[in-house]
């Protein structure tokens, strides 16, 4: 409590840009319903949730200068934390006093009236030894009792003051000077100095040795007592546990040589010199490559919506047949179908995932804005899609629906900001040195190395989709950085060319398109041809077999020859007009019909031809007339079996007509309302958008003037005995209902469920289990919750009670 009211003192010290400049920099303290005071919105950013939104996104020199802090137990002064770093000279004092600025921009440290380092209580319990320290000795030696203090002091050699206040303060103060600390040690037996000297350089995370009081026997090691005797090693005081370090005594037994670690500058990397125009030229070329597959990919998906395992997401099997339809590898197949879901393109079906109303319309767009709207997807994508193998090199499925990776988020976030400070005009001669600066730039961020190279996935991403080329950032990555989405746009529409509506057919039943084909030319052709390959350039394959199936679909002779002529500009090759007419001179000469079913023709040779067949024996045919077989199996079953032995039969109706056999296009329900941090946002005609209804977006220098022209603190309402008011009646119930929430979480949780929005809590299960939970379309019956729970990805039923805290879902 004490560290928020100093935080809340510090924010109203500011003045109104300042304050707007720390609002920028943490959006989700500042989510909608707006803070109404300093005090409340230093209560949200000290928030746990908070303050773990914002440690993935802190560089190397961040958290160790944070972790060093909480070594020194805040609040601590700039010397002492700058001793501790070494930094005391000109340059890396300017770099730490670079980096404790962009820690007091966020809030999570700040200076108190008394010169002071403060740092967020959450950021403290970020490390549980920070740099391998315990606690100070004042905390250690809570509980301990007056005679035990006189007795710590008396082996020391120290006169024991008359209470126990100044007791403790002579032993913390004694313990505070390294030379006295070094003096005791110094005099100690071997065995108690060696083990000292052990734990005090013990490394961080290193589980510390169980120490005990006591006769010497298996859980006291040689020299033990003699350090617990002296303070050096503290033990809990019902002799429970392991015996612990002061931090005071480790420091000062590493020496004074010793520094924390503090590495204010990134790593050096190989570099070599890279023109815009090679950047631009291979970003154009990657890019363009990967939005004709994802449009392949995607387009193969709606022929034939791929099955779903058991298990959930789409095996290796589905993912092979749809690669090798789409003539694409398997991380692209992946990286489509990730992106393409997050989008709102691809949804769940029963035992299938098939496209959406959405990829009707994003079909129909120019590649570029099928492009767009894919790479604005991936910024943020909570996951990594081309990762095709687990920990135990089992093979994963795609759109396995698995928990959010926000370390994943920050490996991407991590490769922009590496790449974006580069020097300009060069690029890395090997995108795998890429690694430690993204470890750097993001050291929380998840590495998901491959082939022993860290963040290898991430990387290959990027240059899939021309993000990276040629070792450097391409425009393409510049503003999908700085997330500007209008110039990532334009950059698209500069560096992708426009669909192609032509194609060039050639005499060897051949149709090239140069580029990527529109929508209607590639649903044309896929209709009367094969496609071959994709890519670059598109080459589909006439033959006996396609024109036959685009005759099936209903489609004549005539209209398959005028509509090819019209995309070819031009009179159609020999062969392919021989192809056609050849083909549909044999279409239907012989007719199916249901019964169970009965084959006719006009011509008794053919009919006796089928019924002799050996290889169509299995169909059970008998002649009734010349011009009249039946068949034992049904309709669909012997179709299949006289086309594949070469005939082109044709499917009646009960009516006696043509049955016109079109291709079924799968098409999924609107997907479920994915959190703010994983949707999309829309590019062109299409809005991918899945998230909740946003706000207008909050002025910070608006906010600012506010929260420093209001008082210091609003009180919490108390309609009943004349407080403030509750602002809604939403407020007012969930605040009768959810006792535990405090009133500012009282606020968001009541906006969020009447502005439609999605909001994350904390929630206590019966079973005492704590969980984090995303909530979308939420309803309020209290006292429950009804909402679409994202973790369980279903729908569930909350108490309000147990709802222990509220943070908006923002944007990542």
């Amino acid at each position: 409590m004490k560290s928020r009211s100093t935080l809340a003192t510090w924010l109203g010290s500011l003045d109104a840009s300042r304050l707007a400049h720390v609002l920028g920099t943490r959006k989700d303290a500042v989510s909608p319903p707006e803070p109404r005071s300093v005090g409340e919105l230093a209560d949200r950013l000290q928030r746990p949730g908070s303050v773990a939104l914002t440690l993935p996104q802190l560089t190397l020199p961040h958290l160790q200068v944070a972790e060093a802090l909480a070594a020194l137990a805040a609040p601590a002064s700039r010397d002492a934390l700058a001793e501790l770093l070494g930094a005391a000279d000109d340059e890396p004092t300017r770099a730490l006093e670079a980096v404790l600025e962009a820690l007091t921009d966020h809030a999570l440290v700040w200076p108190d009236g008394a010169g002071k380092l403060r740092m967020a209580g959450p950021l403290r319990q970020a490390w549980d030894t920070p740099l391998g320290l315990d606690a100070p000795l004042e905390e250690l030696l809570a509980g301990t009792t007056s005679d035990e203090l006189r007795g710590l002091l008396t082996a020391l050699g120290v006169k024991p003051p008359g209470t126990k206040a100044e007791r403790l303060s002579a032993l913390v103060e004694h313990h505070s000077d390294p030379e006295q600390v070094a003096s005791v040690v110094a005099k100690a037996p071997t065995a108690a100095r060696k083990l000292l000297d052990r734990r005090a350089g013990a490394a961080p995370g290193e589980p510390p040795q169980f120490i005990m009081f006591g006769q010497a026997g298996p859980g006291l090691e040689p020299g033990a007592r003699w350090a617990l005797e002296r303070g050096l090693l503290i033990q809990d005081h019902h002799r429970y546990g392991p015996a612990r370090m002061p931090a005071e005594v480790a420091l000062a037994l590493r020496g004074p040589g010793w520094h924390a670690p503090f590495e204010p500058v990134p790593p050096s990397a190989r570099l070599a010199s890279v023109t815009p125009a090679e950047v631009d030229r291979e970003a154009s070329a990657v890019a363009s490559a990967f939005a004709a597959r994802a449009a392949s990919v995607l387009s193969a998906c709606s022929a034939a919506a791929p099955a779903r395992l058991k298990s959930g997401g789409i095996g290796a099997r589905e993912l092979a047949r749809i690669g090798k339809a789409a003539q694409a590898d398997d991380a692209v197949v992946r990286l489509a179908l990730e992106t393409a879901y997050a989008a709102g393109l691809l949804g769940r079906d029963g035992d299938r995932v098939a496209p959406t109303e959405a990829y009707d319309a994003w079909a129909e767009l120019e590649p570029s804005e099928q492009f767009a709207v894919l790479l604005q997807v991936w910024r943020n994508l909570p996951l990594t899609p081309t990762r095709a193998r687990d920990e135990e090199n089992k093979a994963l499925p795609a759109l396995a629906g698995a928990p959010p990776c926000h370390g994943c988020v920050q490996a991407r976030h991590g490769l922009l900001a590496a790449a974006a400070q580069l020097p300009p005009g060069q690029g890395m001669t090997g995108t795998s040195d890429l690694g430690p600066l993204i470890a750097w730039h993001r050291p929380l961020a998840d590495s998901s190395p491959q082939d022993g190279t860290p963040f290898a996935a991430v990387i290959r991403e990027a240059e899939l989709l021309g993000v990276l080329a040629r070792g450097a950032l391409s425009p393409l990555g510049a503003h999908l950085w700085s997330d500007d989405m209008p110039q990532l746009n334009a950059a698209c529409r500069r560096l992708l060319a426009p669909a192609t509506a032509t194609a060039r057919i050639g005499a060897d039943l051949t149709a090239v398109v140069t580029g990527t084909p529109s929508a209607r030319l590639a649903a044309l052709l896929d209709s009367v041809a094969d496609r071959e390959t994709s890519g670059t350039a598109v080459v589909w394959r006439f033959s006996v077999g396609s024109i036959r199936r685009a005759l099936d679909a209903g489609r004549i002779p005539d209209d398959i020859a005028a509509d090819l002529t019209a995309v070819a500009g031009g009179p159609l090759p020999q062969p392919l007009s021989y192809l056609i007419a050849d083909t549909a001179r044999g279409h239907g000469r012989v007719r199916i019909a249901p019964a169970a079913c009965v084959i006719h023709g006009d011509e008794p040779a053919l009919l006796a031809e089928l019924a002799a067949h050996r290889r169509l024996a299995k169909l059970a045919l008998r002649q009734l007339a010349p011009t009249v077989l039946i068949s034992r199996s049904p309709l669909d079953t012997t179709l299949a079996a006289l086309r594949a032995e070469g005939y082109a039969p044709v499917a009646e109706t009960t009516e006696g007509t043509v049955r016109i056999e079109r291709a079924r296009h799968w098409r999924a329900a609107a997907p479920v309302p994915a959190p703010r941090g994983t949707s999309a946002r829309g590019t062109g005609r299409i809005a991918a958008t899945r998230g909740a209804k946003s706000s207008a977006a909050i002025d910070p220098n608006t906010l600012a003037a506010q929260l420093l022209a209001a008082p210091p603190t609003i009180p919490d309402p108390a309609p009943f005995e004349g407080g403030v008011p509750f602002a809604t009646d939403t407020e007012e119930i969930v605040a009768g209902w959810a006792k535990r929430l405090p009133y500012s979480d009282v606020r968001q949780l009541a906006h969020a469920i009447d502005a439609g929005q999605d909001i994350t809590v904390e929630y206590v299960a019966t079973s005492g289990n704590r969980t984090v939970r995303t909530l979308s379309r939420l309803m309020l019956d209290p006292p429950h919750l009804e909402a679409w729970c994202h973790l369980r990805d279903a729908e569930r039923v909350f108490t309000l009670s147990r709802i222990h805290s509220v943070m908006s879902v923002m944007p990542e």
